[in-house]
């Protein structure tokens, strides 16, 4: 899926795909994939793409088409690293777990009222 708020965004702040790619230290080809929406954008990229265009991640950022975006958790370590750990699943996976984890809960259920009989 073509990312039309990074490439409008990105135009209107007159920069360009090799200006982006080299501060994504990637080649352009790579970058031009990105807003194609063929390759996927790392959280990393989002945030430096964010930060080099001025403006929040909220107004750029679009999800992959297939892909779930589940939680960022920032776990701070000691100092001043942060270690984010961000969850990103496919939408199939995602469903057939979400299935199983319903199956089981009614089982469980079941379990309980047999319990509650004895």
């Amino acid at each position: 899926m073509e990312k039309t708020k990074l490439i409008e965004t990105r135009k209107r702040k007159n920069i360009s795909q090799e200006k982006m790619a080299d501060i994504l230290c990637i080649d352009v080809s790579n970058y031009n994939r990105r807003e194609k929406g063929t390759a996927k954008i790392s959280l990393q990229e989002w945030q430096k793409i964010a930060e080099t265009l001025d403006v929040s991640l909220g107004d750029i950022y679009e999800a992959d088409e297939n892909m779930v975006f589940i939680f960022n958790d920032n776990e701070h370590a000691t100092g001043n690293i942060v270690n984010n750990n961000n969850y990103n699943i496919p939408l199939s996976l995602w469903e057939s777990q979400k299935k199983y984890i319903e199956k089981l809960e009614a089982e469980i259920e079941d379990l309980k009222a047999k319990i509650a009989e004895k």
